[in-house]
């Protein structure tokens, strides 16, 4: 879809080397303030092709001068940072029951920024075969489709923002790129689907409410979303019988957010909130998650920035610790 921009003749040097540049996050790069264009095009046209908004975040910017604005050296350095999470559903369920670990991207942010310093409004989103890369499937029809999946709406955003095109290259991702914990639960007989998509079976519906959500927002996180796949694909009569749960949080830091995103590396926000996917296959008692790592973020978003990367290996370890402590187990 995208023309590369090659920034400076080191990038040639990438042809005779044993490195190749990878597309990474491509981006939309229009003259002027293009937020009103981007809400009309998200609450309409989008929804038109098949991309369904589950939770909105608009004007992150805002927030951030509201709260950190006292603090000793804050410079208000955004004028539009949106992080607004989609999927396209019809196309995702057929794949989701052949790889449950799409959840990882599923939703996805089409993230609009725009920095005071410059009259340019960005939108754009994760190459999904990176996606792919990041959560290990390596599938070709299921590739083949979730990459389809993205062609119409780099369309509309054509259509809708225009501008120049920009691709950010990365080299290689890292070693570690999807976390994976499970934890068993105690599925008394006779339990079925809907009563664990309800919330009607006690024991997995207290970890989710009352210890994964509590346990997060102690440390200062934010749930930032909440998308119940299964539920919303029994309630349009579509089969979703391998999983008797499957769900996808939205989580967010904010004040870590705002040391990234606020301070040079908005274009990072594309994979931002982090989506958290839990699932539960037909008939059984191991709730099985995974999550993107943010040290992907440093690679794929080109962060060089010390002080953020130390603070993105910080919340991948706590993230980690979070989860241990209220019972499930890194694979």
């Amino acid at each position: 879809m995208f023309t590369k921009l090659v920034k400076n003749a080191a990038a040639l040097l990438l042809i005779s080397s044993a490195v190749f540049a990878q597309d990474g996050i491509y981006f939309n790069a229009a003259q002027g303030d293009k937020d009103h264009a981007y809400m009309e095009m998200i609450e309409g046209p989008a929804e038109d092709i098949g991309f369904v908004l589950s939770d909105p975040h608009e004007h992150i910017d805002k927030a951030y001068a509201e709260k950190y604005s006292k603090e000793p050296g804050y410079k208000k350095t955004l004028d539009n940072l949106g992080f607004f999470s989609i999927t396209n559903d019809a196309a995702l369920r057929p794949l989701l029951l052949k790889e449950p670990k799409i959840g990882g991207f599923s939703p996805f942010n089409l993230h609009i920024y725009k920095y005071v310093s410059e009259d340019i409004t960005r939108v754009g989103h994760v190459n999904p075969a990176v996606m792919l890369d990041i959560v290990g499937i390596s599938d070709k029809e299921v590739r083949t489709a979730f990459i389809d999946s993205f062609k119409p709406l780099d369309k509309l955003v054509d259509e809708k923002i225009g501008g120049k095109e920009e691709v950010l290259t990365f080299d290689t991702l890292p070693k570690n790129k999807l976390m994976e914990f499970e934890m068993t639960f105690d599925r008394p007989a006779g339990v079925s689907k809907d009563d664990i998509i309800d919330g009607e079976f006690e024991g997995l519906d207290i970890w989710m409410s009352d210890k994964f959500e509590a346990a997060f927002e102690d440390k200062k996180y934010i749930i930032a979303g909440f998308k119940n796949f299964a539920e919303a694909y029994r309630e349009n009569e579509q089969d979703f019988e391998k999983y008797d749960s499957y769900v996808v949080y939205s989580l967010c830091h904010f004040y870590f957010s705002y040391g990234v995103f606020n301070h040079g590396n908005a274009q990072a926000g594309a994979f931002a909130p982090c989506s958290m996917y839990m699932y539960v296959e037909k008939g059984s008692n191991v709730l099985k998650i995974g999550m993107p790592y943010l040290e992907n973020w440093i690679n794929v978003a080109g962060i060089k920035d010390k002080k953020q990367i130390a603070s993105i290996r910080a919340i991948d370890k706590e993230i980690i610790e979070i989860m241990e402590s209220i019972g499930a187990k890194l694979k």
